[in-house]
């Protein structure tokens, strides 16, 4: 008995040293923070300067497999997407094989001509083209659009982008990577303890439904990363569901 304790013992505090390694920043600047959260999932941040809310941090998804990338929401500007794309390329020798969007506001956006520089494939909604268009963005190479939703490889591995519904904005989707039971939420999921935020492009009244949508979708999901503050799990799709309500 007394052996057995020991090595639950001992195991249970080498899955704690686990967690901890994969959750580390592997990349800091004054720019641009690059976590990794798991096996195949990163988390980036980079700031937006705003005159309601200040200095804010906005989260992007990054999953890697197979020396091959696809990146959720650019940094917020040109300077912060070079160091990104330098990252995965240098540090992860990987190539980047998509950049999605998942919505028009610029904290997804911002950094959107420096991948474009590097002829890097851009998928985005139909949806989110015309508003981007609409909101002056010019496109320097051609858009992969898509309708409600899109299925990618990744060496091997499948990487969703969906719609389900209004939200933060019109066009709000977000990214799963089941092979690490990884939710992006973007902006459509709130951080524990967040207000409600910019809500100038919301309907706040469907947004707790397409949130329950998501849950519905992706009920193994384990680590959900919302648009701006803390991952966490679950609990920040009934946290959001219940700040709208």
């Amino acid at each position: 008995m007394l052996k057995l304790s020991l090595l639950l013992f001992l195991l249970t505090g080498l899955t704690a040293l686990n967690n901890k390694k994969q959750d580390l920043v592997v990349y800091q600047s004054e720019n641009l923070i690059i976590k990794k959260l798991s096996a195949h999932t990163y988390l980036h941040i980079s700031f937006l300067d705003t005159d309601d809310f200040g200095r804010v941090a906005c989260n992007g998804m990054l999953v890697v497999n197979e020396n091959k990338a696809i990146v959720f929401d650019t940094p917020t500007d040109n300077k912060g997407s070079i160091e990104l794309i330098d990252f995965i390329t240098g540090n992860l020798e990987s190539e980047i094989t998509a950049v999605i969007p998942t919505h028009f506001h610029g904290d997804c956006v911002g950094g959107l001509e420096a991948f474009e520089q590097q002829n890097i494939p851009l998928y985005a909604t139909r949806h989110t083209v015309k508003l981007l268009k609409k909101n002056g963005q010019k496109f320097t190479q051609p858009v992969n659009k898509f309708g409600a939703n899109i299925t990618l490889d990744l060496g091997g591995e499948k990487v969703y982008a969906r719609y389900f519904g209004e939200g933060h904005t019109k066009d709000n989707m977000v990214g799963y990577f089941p092979a690490d039971e990884a939710l992006f939420g973007g902006c459509l999921i709130k951080s524990e303890g967040a207000g409600k935020g910019y809500l100038g492009d919301a309907n706040t009244r469907a947004w707790p439904e397409t949130v329950r949508k998501v849950k519905i979708q992706y009920p193994e999901a384990e680590t959900v990363i919302p648009g701006h503050g803390k991952p966490g799990g679950k609990e920040l799709l009934d946290y959001t569901i219940k700040l709208f309500e």
